[in-house]
């Protein structure tokens, strides 16, 4: 009598996740990593019988929070997984793998999609059971208070330490350096940090003391070229007052100020008279249509400039690369395009789309949900007269329709790709369409 052969065992391919959150000590000879993947080695190891095998890829994440699921090699674990290269996931304990309970479920749901189990060695269940998925709740709900808490008693730590006026890090202001975790004044920079408040307050635009500073050779901390944006936030910064703060709160800190109160009122006198008359010069002046909504391909901005020549203005779109002096080797797409031209451009695309059907419905769409009496005939109908609507305005009005309707403009080597805004949209249709009727 012939005896049957006992079936194969599968074989289960094992993968090992490991983390630490901090990088300290991860240059030891044997770390953290090392300890938690011999522990899940010494597992898999004992359930041999069962067919289980460690994979020889190694998917550790060594200075990484378990708060966020942006981990590289968590992320080419999921990768793997998706590839059908793994059966198991195996973790030293289950807040090595994560510890949000939200992306912890995401997790849970690709493992049970790819039929991959989750085993942890220390919090020993399976997550393929309704026992083990109750347990893993459990423990999950625990991981995320405890580091819910700490993160509430750092914050708690910082914001006590900054009304004691205690410096709390972050990138060191021109003028300082750290010494025994304190703000010391470094002469040579704070002699700079005063010449800008002083060009400043002596200044009528903010371009003129680009122009001083650049020609002074005056750079940021990091040897950066000043540019506007950078100097009012250098402008606005309390501490050369020799103050900490902290959100909205103002305490007085543990260093030396750098310049007294009455320049520091000089100066933001003379911010808030330039900002009055910048807004009565753009309340005054022919308005850019496009402004803050052309983008080169790299996602640069283009920013309107214009010249003179022979009393006639001439009107371009810059990019920032080109203004910030970026090598040409870095470049891409057009750079420098006349208003006038890619303006007019943008209308006729505008004015394209519209008439396409798929826009339309989109816009009926949009439009029913405060108008259900306009059905997609009225609508088409209604977006037909946006050549007659556009006439009508004068040039401010006619940017905030552009701003209205367009989302992004993105210019490339091969033309111009606009998103439209499908709500703004609505609006315009509504506008245009017959008033409702009121119903007696």
């Amino acid at each position: 009598m012939s005896r049957a052969k006992p079936e194969p065992v599968r074989r289960l391919r094992c993968a090992i996740y490991t983390r630490k959150s901090s990088e300290e000590g991860l240059d030891m000879e044997f770390n953290s990593l090392d300890a938690q993947r011999e522990a899940c080695e010494a597992y898999i190891a004992s359930q041999r019988a069962e067919g289980w095998v460690a994979l020889r890829d190694r998917y550790d994440d060594g200075g990484f929070s378990g708060g966020t699921l942006d981990r590289p090699a968590l992320t080419q674990l999921i990768a793997d997984i998706e590839a059908g290269l793994i059966d198991v996931v195996v973790v030293y304990k289950i807040d090595r793998l994560s510890r949000a309970l939200m992306d912890f479920s995401k997790l849970v749901e690709i493992f049970d999609r790819h039929g991959v189990t989750f085993v942890s060695v220390t919090q020993s269940f399976n997550t393929t059971t309704s026992m083990g998925r109750l347990t893993l709740n459990i423990l999950l709900s625990f991981a995320q208070f405890e580091r819910e808490v700490i993160g509430e008693r750092i914050r708690d730590k910082f914001a006590a330490s900054r009304r004691k006026g205690m410096w709390m890090g972050g990138p060191v202001p021109l003028g300082y350096v750290v010494k025994d975790r304190k703000l010391v004044i470094e002469p040579a920079e704070a002699e700079q940090v005063r010449t800008i408040f002083r060009l400043y307050a002596r200044s009528s635009s903010t371009a003129q003391v680009l122009k001083e500073l650049h020609a002074r050779g005056i750079r940021t901390k990091r040897g950066a070229v000043f540019d506007r944006g950078y100097l009012l936030k250098f402008l606005h910064n309390k501490v050369y007052l020799g103050l900490a703060v902290h959100k909205d709160e103002v305490h007085p800190g543990e260093h030396m100020a750098i310049i007294d109160q009455k320049l520091w009122d000089e100066v933001h006198e003379v911010m808030a008279n330039n900002r009055v008359a910048r807004a009565a010069v753009a309340r005054t002046a022919q308005p850019a249509l496009l402004r803050g909504l052309i983008f080169t391909e790299t996602g640069a901005a283009m920013t309107p400039h214009h010249t003179k020549r022979k009393g006639k203005r001439y009107c371009y779109y810059t990019s920032m690369d080109v203004i910030r002096k970026r090598p040409a080797a870095e470049l891409r797409g057009p750079q420098r395009l006349p208003g006038a031209m890619v303006e007019e451009a943008v209308i006729g695309e505008i004015r394209r789309m519209l008439r396409t059907p798929e826009v339309a419905a989109r816009t009926a769409r949009a439009v029913r949900k405060d108008r259900p009496d306009l059905d997609e005939t009225t609508v088409v109908a209604a977006l037909a007269q946006f050549d007659d609507l556009w006439k009508a305005l004068i040039p401010a009005e006619q940017a905030r329709i552009v701003q209205l309707l367009v989302a992004r403009i993105t210019v490339s080597e091969a033309g111009l790709a606009i998103d439209l805004r499908h709500d703004g949209l609505g609006a315009i249709a509504a506008l245009m369409a017959p008033p409702k009727k009121e119903v007696a």
